[in-house]
């Protein structure tokens, strides 16, 4: 019985120690896909000659909420390298981000009222569970006790 717990303990720390380098590897991943997306966006800086105003302002504004959403998506990257669990905050923070960066794009164009209120339901939705899964946060409750 001792040898089996020695091998799932070296199991174990095998599989810690691969999700921690292939971690690593997707953090590297997501940071460049930031300086790029910080880049695309220095760049089409230029389109404002050529475009009309509102046309320049909807690019460069969902442009800088896609970096956005690609940060929050690095802060669950390295909240889980640090830790060991992902925070479910910090997801749904991402997938709010994402989804007014979509909010945005809505300003462009022509909408059914059943989309918009399927998406305000969303965001609406979203900020019930952020606001429980701070409320009943596991280190919350710890430091209540």
């Amino acid at each position: 019985m001792f040898s089996a717990d020695i091998v799932d303990l070296k199991i174990t720390r095998f599989f810690e120690n691969s999700a921690r380098v292939l971690l690593s590897f997707l953090i590297m991943a997501i940071f460049c896909a930031i300086l790029a997306g910080i880049g695309f966006t220095f760049y089409e800086l230029r389109l404002i000659a050529s475009l009309e105003f509102h046309e320049f302002f909807r690019k460069i504004l969902i442009d800088t909420l896609t970096v956005l959403a690609m940060v929050e998506v690095l802060r669950t990257a390295l909240a889980y390298f640090t830790e060991g669990r992902v925070k479910v905050t910090y997801i749904i923070d991402t997938v709010l981000v994402v989804i007014l960066t979509e909010v945005m794009s809505f300003w462009y164009r022509e909408m059914d009222w059943e989309q918009v209120g399927m998406v305000i339901a969303l965001v609406l939705s979203l900020a019930a569970v952020r606001i429980i899964a701070v409320r009943f946060s596991p280190r919350r409750i710890r430091e209540e006790f």
